[in-house]
């Protein structure tokens, strides 16, 4: 696939859709080096989502049974904003896990939302099943090119807003976003691929030399517990791994909610555990940049719980 070309097709496409998302220098957070920022839980929804979503969306006819999507969270408030936008109606499958403020964020769209026991790998079998039985369109979370190149669109923007850094830091959950960083960079920046401790589909893959099962629990669990990594991201994972443009690394629960914790007391910026699980390689030291490497780190995503002002 020539993923230049269906990234800069989604960035056109959803343009005028998506909130172009600040970045920021910063010094501080216990390092001795500066890092650049980019702030997508400032998107609509409150995560980098909604870039997937609308592409989708808005590259595909969607049918008169509408939309189906199964998410943690954040990817259900995504597709059903913009299914709300586009004058589409979405069904959203979320497990009891996405927790209280996710799932009013989706309640509040308007989407007919199904809350079901379990984890996110419980909510797709039943957004599959609806599938299959109504002809709904299935909106991945992060295992379909539309979604992949709407998750790229991000680092293209980046890039034109001047990204210079040598490495670039992304959390990981199914793959989506780090899948459209690889698709976008091309091996010209190193990516950093970071997951909790307790929900590492990707790493796992990677070590098995295949995409495994992994059990998902953690503070992070409710955006970055994909049981199995998308083939997708595997795929392009894979190359960069081999070729040494892509680094994977855990970080424990600790670390994640130290780095959440700090970028409130520091920067007051509010993001819920998975939008601080980049920045946490750095600050806990699992990741030591090298002397006068440039570094960035995306902020993925903000939606805590429960809601602070809720």
């Amino acid at each position: 696939m020539d993923w230049t070309t269906e990234i800069n097709a989604a960035a056109m496409r959803t343009a005028g859709h998506i909130q172009v998302t600040p970045v920021m220098q910063s010094l501080g957070f216990g390092l001795d080096y500066p890092i650049e920022m980019k702030l997508e839980q400032m998107q609509h929804t409150g995560s980098f989502k909604a870039r997937g979503a609308f592409n989708t969306l808005l590259s595909q006819k969607v049918p008169a049974a509408g939309l189906v999507a199964a998410s943690g969270g954040n990817h259900g408030a995504a597709v059903a904003y913009a299914a709300h936008r586009l004058g589409h109606k979405a069904r959203i499958y979320v497990p009891e896990m996405a927790g209280p403020a996710k799932i009013a964020l989706i309640r509040d769209s308007g989407a007919d939302l199904q809350v079901v026991p379990g984890a996110y790998a419980n909510a797709l079998e039943q957004a599959q099943t609806y599938e299959r039985e109504t002809g709904a369109m299935q909106v991945h979370a992060y295992d379909a090119p539309g979604t992949v190149a709407g998750q790229g669109s991000c680092f293209a923007e980046w890039q034109s807003q001047g990204l210079e850094a040598d490495t670039v830091i992304i959390a990981v959950g199914g793959g989506g976003l780090i899948a459209g960083a690889m698709a976008w960079f091309q091996g010209a920046k190193k990516i950093i691929a970071v997951e909790p401790e307790t929900s590492c589909a990707l790493h796992a893959a990677l070590a098995s030399g295949a995409p495994v099962d992994v059990e998902v629990s953690g503070v992070a669990a409710n955006a970055l517990g994909a049981r199995r990594i998308g083939a997708i991201c595997f795929d392009l994972a894979q190359q960069n791994h081999r070729d040494d443009r892509l680094t994977s690394l855990t970080v424990s629960d600790a670390a994640i909610t130290e780095a959440q914790t700090a970028l409130w007391r520091e920067r007051r910026l509010l993001v819920e555990p998975a939008g601080a699980t980049a920045l946490a390689a750095l600050t806990s030291g699992v990741y030591r940049p090298a002397p006068g490497e440039k570094v960035a780190v995306l902020l993925c995503g903000g939606n805590i719980a429960p809601d602070p002002l809720g």
